[in-house]
């Protein structure tokens, strides 16, 4: 071994050395935070945010934007674990692309509860099995997911936070070539994110909806001649091949996740409010819905209708605007539109994701 290689080992020994001790300081304040909060709620979404975006921002590399972040991700999510276990709620089973949104947001020292469905989510949190659900409500690609609309609607938990996940799609099988391959299975939202894949490659071959990405491989583990559409990390849950990465049409594919609690989250200074909100069946009013925001300044980010199961042809919109519910102008805009709006409820004000 050359001296200098050496050298330089014995630098790292001493980082790691000096890292280890800083990170249980960290840690030894996290757990007395935890012990001032004593019952609260043991997740701060607000603070976590700040934390990771002023360590993005800090970051003067050769680390990435992204690694700081996931690497500031399992820190806390390491320390957090010391306040409280934390179970989060989400579609399983075990392999899906929200499993991996989990992960993403919480970091490894969480522990999943998978459920049926996105009505499982939901229920698991609001009967206190679970401290928080994550579940999928927009793909950049095939658009909302609406049964995620309907519950948010009906429900008393609030959006405390948001789960950008890119989303690589994969095919996997038991067989050893394209050529073998007679059926597909998939759930409806990842067929459409590949349907030019499917058409070139593999244009006659019978393709079968699944609940999940996840259950389409769990039968596609027990046939001959099958495969599944899911991603890479459900090949070795059900012991299969990844026959091609990286299927989706569009590269940037990525499913938006709702992060779902029982927690009104306090402003972090980069926020967003989710609205749900309806208009009188009259001339001129979904205009006169979004004149309160323009007149305050407030901007809108997203617009999205859905059926409001009340009336044929009445709608529910779907509205998320930049700020917190408390920013002085936000506050002000929504004062004025439930004033004019026939209904109009607020989701949750929450961080954008870093």
């Amino acid at each position: 071994m050359s001296a200098d290689l050496k050298k330089f080992r014995e630098n790292i020994d001493r980082i790691d050395d000096e890292l280890l001790k800083l990170f249980n300081q960290r840690a030894a304040l996290a757990q007395q935070i935890g012990h001032a909060k004593g019952t609260g709620a043991v997740l701060r979404p607000e603070r976590e945010a700040q934390v990771l975006q002023r360590m993005a921002d800090a970051n003067a590399g050769p680390l990435s934007k992204q690694g700081v972040m996931q690497l500031y991700t399992e820190i806390m999510s390491q320390c957090r674990a010391l306040e409280a276990p934390l179970r989060v709620a989400y579609l399983g089973p075990h392999g899906t692309f929200s499993e991996a949104a989990v992960l993403q947001r919480f970091g490894q020292a969480t522990t999943g509860v998978p459920a049926d469905t996105i009505d499982g989510v939901f229920t698991a949190v609001e009967s206190g099995a679970a401290n928080y659900g994550l579940v999928p409500v927009e793909n950049s690609t095939e658009g909302a997911i609406g049964r995620t609309l309907d519950l948010l609607l009906n429900s008393n938990l609030n959006i405390c936070g948001e789960v950008l996940l890119q989303v690589h799609q994969c095919l996997l099988s038991n067989e050893n070539d394209l050529s073998m391959i007679r059926k597909v299975y998939s759930h409806p939202q990842s067929f459409g994110q590949c349907q030019d894949w499917l058409n070139a490659h593999l244009p006659q071959v019978e393709r079968i909806t699944a609940s999940s990405n996840a259950d389409a491989a769990r039968l596609a583990a027990d046939e001959s001649f099958s495969a599944a559409i899911a991603g890479a990390q459900a090949a070795p849950h059900f012991k299969l091949k990844v026959l091609s990465q990286n299927i989706e049409d569009d590269a940037r594919n990525t499913t938006r996740f709702l992060l779902i609690g029982k927690q009104e989250v306090a402003p972090s200074g980069k926020d967003r409010t989710s609205l749900a909100m309806s208009a009188p069946n009259r001339p001129g009013a979904m205009h006169d819905l979004l004149a309160p925001l323009a007149n305050n300044g407030v901007s809108m980010t997203k617009l999205e209708s859905r059926p409001s199961r009340t009336g044929l042809w009445e709608y529910v919109f779907y509205v998320d605007i930049e700020g917190h519910q408390s920013d002085a102008k936000v506050a002000t805009a929504l004062a004025q539109l439930k004033q004019i709006a026939a209904f109009v409820k607020v989701l949750g004000s929450y961080p954008v994701a870093v």
